[in-house]
């Protein structure tokens, strides 16, 4: 419109000349005859002189307004696109309880998920440390180091970890067993940040050996400095039976820092220094020095060299199986106070021994009395339980939902993560929750994944990088802090940490309120109170039904025909999960949000349960048929689509169930029930399938190479949501309140005993269920969400 109206107002102009033109020689025709020699000369020489004279004026203005410009901003930045631009508010982590002890006491951790045992500090660019060994298969070496399913191994993961200071590790590598057990510890004189011990134990099956590959363990223990900081060696020669100093250096966050290593045993010890600004690559740089070595000189050892100030130093351990070695991290060396022979001899040997039982059974006191199981099941439940608790608090900060497939942090999957981990420490699921919201952008956008650092990135397919400000993830950050008021309301906390929660929350509101306005505003529909995910590819010719990714179900059917008439459920109760917990927020302080009375209103339309049965509206789903064009499978459309409700029963049909909107003496929460459990339907012996088996999706590829993920298989996340609410139907009064208990008393013991036997059996928990036989699917070791069979176990629903 305004390039519009400036072309329309020169024409005007432009028009309007002319015609004073025309009507001058018309009227002094004989006078402008005369005159025209001399007028048109005095004109030209006037407008001549006042061109120069404006444009003289114009030139000189900029150049002016350029030189002060220059003056006053010298180094002026190009303005930050609004999309990586923060929210502007009081970030969350600058809170007191986030401050001083608390944070020191989180500085070390074994924060590299994605690596069999590794640790680093809570810094952008730390010191990092880590564990290689060889793996012997099929009469060949194997050098594992990062998590990864083609290494076959049988078992591993943490047994015990209580994300502070603790945490035993268990591995089986077809004949090894590697114990790995990390311990810190703060004392006087130690650096930001304490010392840190690990325990290396490893084992094999003599009666299995059948060459002397077998009998020789050799372990990689290794140091790098992310900032690129020059490491030096301990000594020239290693001896390892009076205990060895094997490196030195000084980081500007912990001072000066040494790593030695004792051997319980004889050991053989070799180095090798590397340079190099990205560790991700160390696997390669090892195997590539073993194998010059190998090639050279016939032996199995790195080669006791390194570059000029090497920023990386790996060290073999070497010795006949089984052995056990003790490597300490000791910090704020280098000055007289530091104590440093007290503080090794109380980190390794029968000391170390001491603490970590000690350790193990403060853990196992805490486990029982958060959970409360010893009365309600077997010792094989509780093994798993403890494994499911520790493996999520192990990557701290954030919980990860698989070391080997995603070991990064999900903002979707972070919910259901706090609802186990708020039970266990609340300051820490605080601290998790504040660096989730302190990642918002001046829009109120998070985006859904954290991928941190070039160790992080190597793990993530490329398409996956990249993230849209268009889209969102479920808020399901939201599903903790309801718990969270609740819990504040019915006194479950110590007076200290209900004064936390209540100044998180506080802070929070702001950004909380900008994250639901985010949503509302941007996933809404066309009619009131309808939203729909963003970001469905409406032009795809080779998706069976096009994926809604940003929903985190994927390929959960919805309409066949992506359009903003689409009207999604489960983000309608979802955004009514948010807008209540922010009405409950504000209800708790004096000084209430402004949006106080907005927000009430929205929840009470969105919770009428009289409305939500009048949307119905979506696109038809239509019969699909093959064509292969170029080799791939392009869906047919064989009619046109109508709008109408998507034919499909799953998850989504169970969200308003989940979310306890349906009025408990309703006919349509029978009808619910009738859903559950009907086997031709959601019922297995093993858990609630995703999808019905009456639907025409049900377990149907969505691509060639695309097979079905959210439709069939059993996912733990939503059979606890499901079973949640089933235990609260099961309390309150109504018709249905006797069938809702038996029926949740049948799901709980299904889901309990096949992650149970699925665990024992391969030793790991799985990314979802087979809903023909209960098999563990998809990603192993999951301990994400699938962990809420911990909650599920001790039968802790939040807000029950």
């Amino acid at each position: 419109m305004t390039g519009s109206g400036r072309r329309s107002s020169a024409r005007s102009r432009i028009k309007s000349k002319t015609d004073a033109n025309e009507d001058g020689p018309l009227r002094n025709a004989g006078d402008h005859r005369r005159n025209t020699t001399r007028d048109h000369t005095s004109l030209r020489l006037l407008n001549v002189n006042i061109k120069m004279l404006l444009g003289f004026t114009v030139f000189t203005f900029f150049i002016i307004w350029f030189l002060i410009n220059r003056l006053v901003n010298p180094d002026q930045e190009p303005e930050t696109p609004r999309v990586i631009t923060p929210f502007p508010a009081p970030k969350l982590m600058d809170l007191p309880m986030f401050q001083g002890e608390h944070k020191e006491s989180l500085y070390w951790g074994t924060y590299r998920p994605h690596v069999y045992l590794g640790i680093r500090a809570r810094t952008p660019r730390s010191l990092v440390a880590g564990l290689m060994w060889l793996g012997v298969k099929d009469g060949r070496y194997h050098l594992r180091h990062v998590c990864q399913d083609s290494d076959e191994l049988s078992k591993y993961g943490w047994s015990r970890h209580n994300g502070h200071d603790f945490g035993h590790q268990l591995l089986v590598d077809q004949d090894l067993t590697l114990e790995t057990s990390f311990l810190k510890s703060k004392g006087d004189g130690s650096g930001y940040g304490g010392d840190w011990a690990v325990r290396l134990d490893l084992q094999s099956e003599e009666s299995r050996w059948t060459n002397d590959m077998q009998r020789t363990g050799y372990l990689f223990f290794y140091v790098a400095d992310e900032d690129g900081n020059a490491l030096s060696l301990g000594r020239d020669m290693f001896d390892i039976h009076e205990g060895s100093l094997l490196a030195i250096g000084s980081r500007a966050d912990i001072g000066g820092w040494q790593l030695h290593l004792k051997g319980m045993e004889s050991l053989e010890v070799h180095y090798s220094g590397f340079r190099t600004p990205h560790i991700h690559n160390l696997s390669d740089l090892v195997l590539e020095n073993l194998a010059a070595q190998a090639a050279m000189f016939n032996r199995l050892q790195l080669s006791d060299t390194s570059v000029s100030s090497p920023n990386i130093l790996v060290f073999q351990i070497s010795a006949r199986i089984p052995f056990k070695a003790d490597i300490a991290f000791v910090s704020g060396t280098g000055v007289k106070t530091s104590r440093v022979e007290e503080r090794l001899s109380s980190l390794t040997g029968t000391s170390l021994t001491s603490l970590l039982k000690e350790k193990q059974s403060e853990f196992d006191a805490k486990f029982e009395n958060c959970f409360k199981m010893a009365a309600k099941l077997d010792s094989e439940s509780v093994v798993v339980g403890k494994a499911a608790i520790g493996n999520m608090l192990a990557e701290l900060y954030t919980a990860v939902p698989s070391r080997p497939f995603f070991p990064r942090g999900f903002l979707w999957d972070e919910g259901f993560h706090q609802l186990l981990i708020w039970h266990w420490d609340v300051r820490i699921c605080l601290d998790i929750l504040g660096h989730w919201l302190d990642l918002m952008n001046t829009d109120g956008w998070i985006p859904r994944e954290q991928i941190l650092g070039a160790e992080a990135l190597s793990k993530v397919p490329e398409e996956f990088v990249l993230q849209h400000p268009t889209n969102g993830n479920p808020p399901t950050l939201f599903l903790v802090l309801r718990e969270l008021i609740y819990a504040i309301k019915k006194n479950k906390f110590t007076a200290t940490e209900s004064n936390e929660i209540s100044s998180f929350l506080e802070r929070a509101l702001v950004r909380l309120e900008a994250w639901f306005q985010w949503f509302n505003t941007t996933q809404s529909g066309k009619e009131r109170s309808s939203y729909f995910w963003h970001g469905r590819d409406t032009t795809t010719i080779r998706e069976l039904n096009p994926k809604t990714l940003s929903s985190g179900l994927d390929d959960y059917p919805r309409a066949s025909h992506p359009s903003e008439e689409e009207r999604h459920l489960d983000l309608r109760c979802w955004m009514l999960l948010a807008v209540d917990s922010l009405h409950s927020i504000a209800e708790l302080f004096e000084s209430s949000s402004e949006h106080k009375k907005e927000y009430g209103s929205t929840a009470t339309l969105l919770s009428d349960f009289k409305i939500l049965n009048q949307v119905r509206l979506s696109w038809k789903e239509i019969k699909v048929g093959n064509n292969y064009p170029a080799r791939e499978l392009v869906r047919e459309v064989l009619e046109k689509p109508e709008l109408r409700l998507v034919p499909h029963v799953g998850y989504v049909s169970l969200f308003p169930f989940m979310e306890k909107i349906i009025p408990p003496d309703s006919w349509i929460l029978d009808k619910q029930l009738d859903l559950i459990s009907n086997r031709s339907i959601l019922w297995t012996d093993y858990g609630l399938r995703s999808l019905a088996k009456t639907s025409s999706l049900y377990m149907k590829h969505n691509t060639e190479h695309d097979p079905p993920y959210w439709r069939g298989p059993i996912w733990m996340n939503m059979n606890y949501r499901i079973l949640a609410a089933l235990y609260y139907y099961s309390q309150v009064n109504g018709p249905y309140r006797e069938r809702a208990e038996v029926i949740y008393d049948k799901l709980r013991g299904n889901l309990i005993r096949n992650v149970v036997r699925n665990y024992h059996q391969t030793g790991f928990l799985w990314e979802q269920y087979d809903q023909k036989k209960g098999k563990g699917k998809g990603a192993r070791l999951f301990t994400g969400w699938t962990a809420l069979v911990l909650l599920i176990m001790g039968e802790v629903y939040g807000e029950t």
